[in-house]
């Protein structure tokens, strides 16, 4: 049976240094999970990368040797022994993966508790995923559920309130370290996301944002007329560094913005005066050895994690009313999770009594000489009965199982009956999947229309039909 397995790296379990070097920017993780499909135990893969973590969301067939894959990929995406990376890394199966992924998506196990920003992310990275035909009928909902409860626990609680971000918590820490910002122009390198919410963040504190960017100078124009700012080229960066104080980096960029020698050339014309810098990407567009500058002060994203506690301590009541909504939605996936593995291990335990009683049949043809062409038949009825009598009862227990242990349940089957349930020999039937996909999961449904959208019928979750019944046994 395929299995949803859930691998990644997070801020709670590695600094910024090595995050940056496993961060999958869209390209990159297009790339990443085609290489990942091509392994043969992983069917499925979804990859979600942000600034406090990479995360990939799989479907696959052996969980062992899978992860024992993703691992020895990612290692090399970051240029470093398997074993090094081990300790740093954290995987869930099945409902765990599927609650970790709520909890990310909620913004329970962000950072900022409640951050306003790593829904949408989730959702583009789904999205990518969707475009380049990496996801299934499993990822699909998954990611579909995620996002509803999401949606239900910041529209049901209080966590969001206040729209807290990464950057809005950055320039709290700016406030910290120089007081007021009323005034100030604040350099903000990049003209994405994270810029765009920094500038936010600075306009309401009484700062004037002064944009540089490079490939999108037009939306940078476009920012720096709603925030009442200023936009200036990438090739002034070295002179707006001269003249301001305060510098927010926030690009995609892969490679190093402003390194020592350029900050320390810098510093030298600045005549002594103080410079904040806010390096909020990952990777980091800010070479770390800048914080060993006279007059520079240096924060990265990992500095924000004083900021942070404050925030958890605050919105812990709603945290803990968040939590309760996604063990609700949980038990919705977990049902339909139980149920996508109740109809193959209920065929293939049909299948497998039906095979032992035309054996028996069969072992024993050999004493009817005397049996008449009918009487062979009603001694194959016969058996048959004894299978469809036998099996009734625990065919319609598992069938109204309504709980999160319907998945072990039927591991537990399978082991006792020594059942091999290949959900990649052949396609459920639509009246199957629909009727499953009719089930719980998600909220609105949208995860039944994703499963009838892939275009690919041969990475759809399957189960094993029916064999076909052996001949009826006769004399000769």
């Amino acid at each position: 049976m395929s299995e949803l397995l859930a691998i990644g790296i997070s801020y709670k379990t590695a600094p910024v240094e090595v995050r940056e070097r496993l961060a999958l920017p869209e390209a990159r993780a297009a790339e990443f999970v085609r290489d990942l499909r091509g392994a043969s135990e992983v069917h499925e893969a979804v990859a979600v990368s942000t600034c406090n973590r990479t995360e990939l969301y799989l479907v696959v067939g052996d969980p062992v040797e899978a992860e024992s894959t993703v691992l020895s990929m990612l290692a090399g995406q970051a240029g470093i022994r398997p074993t090094e990376l081990a300790g740093r890394i954290y995987s869930h199966r099945n409902c765990d993966a599927a609650r970790h992924l709520y909890r990310v998506v909620s913004g329970l196990d962000s950072m900022l508790v409640g951050e306003s920003e790593i829904q949408g992310q989730v959702k583009r990275a789904y999205e990518s995923s969707l475009r380049h035909e990496t996801t299934g009928p499993l990822t699909s909902r998954l990611f579909q559920a995620a996002l509803a409860t999401g949606k239900r626990v910041r529209t049901d609680t209080a966590i969001g309130e206040g729209q807290i971000s990464l950057p809005a918590a950055a320039v709290s820490l700016a406030r910290e370290h120089l007081g007021s910002l009323q005034g100030r122009r604040v350099v903000i390198v990049g003209a994405g996301e994270t810029g765009e919410l920094a500038a936010r963040a600075l306009s309401d504190s009484g700062a004037v944002p002064v944009f540089v960017a490079n490939r999108r100078r037009d939306r940078a124009l476009s920012l720096a007329r709603r925030y009442g700012g200023t936009s200036v080229p990438l090739d002034e960066l070295p002179q707006a560094l001269l003249e301001h104080d305060v510098v927010v980096a926030a690009t995609s960029s892969p490679h190093l913005l402003l390194e020592e020698r350029e900050i320390g050339d810098v510093m030298d014309e600045r005549g002594g005066r103080q410079m904040l810098l806010l390096d909020l990407a990952v990777p980091r567009d800010i070479d770390g050895a800048c914080a060993a500058i006279d007059g520079v002060t240096l924060y990265d994203i990992d500095d924000l994690q004083a900021v942070a506690a404050r925030t958890r301590k605050v919105r812990q009541a709603q945290a803990r009313h968040a939590e309760g909504i996604v063990e609700e939605e949980i038990q919705r996936f977990a049902t339909w999770l139980g149920s996508l593995e109740a109809l193959p291990t209920l065929a293939a335990l049909r299948s497998h009594a039906t095979a032992i009683a035309d054996a028996v049949v069969e072992e024993n043809s050999g004493r009817w000489e005397s049996a008449s062409e009918r009487d062979l038949e009603r001694i194959q009825a016969l058996a048959r009965a004894v299978v469809n009598r036998l099996l009734h009862e625990p065919t319609a227990r598992i069938k109204e199982m309504q709980d999160d242990r319907m998945h072990a349940r039927m591991a537990v089957v399978r082991d006792l009956f020594g059942l091999d349930v290949d959900d990649g020999a052949e396609q459920r039937s639509e009246a199957d999947r629909a009727r499953l996909n009719d089930d719980g999961g998600n909220a609105d449904g949208g995860a039944a229309r994703a499963a009838a959208a892939e275009r690919s019928p041969a990475r759809r979750l399957r189960a094993v039909p029916d064999r076909p019944a052996p001949a009826r046994v006769r004399r000769g």
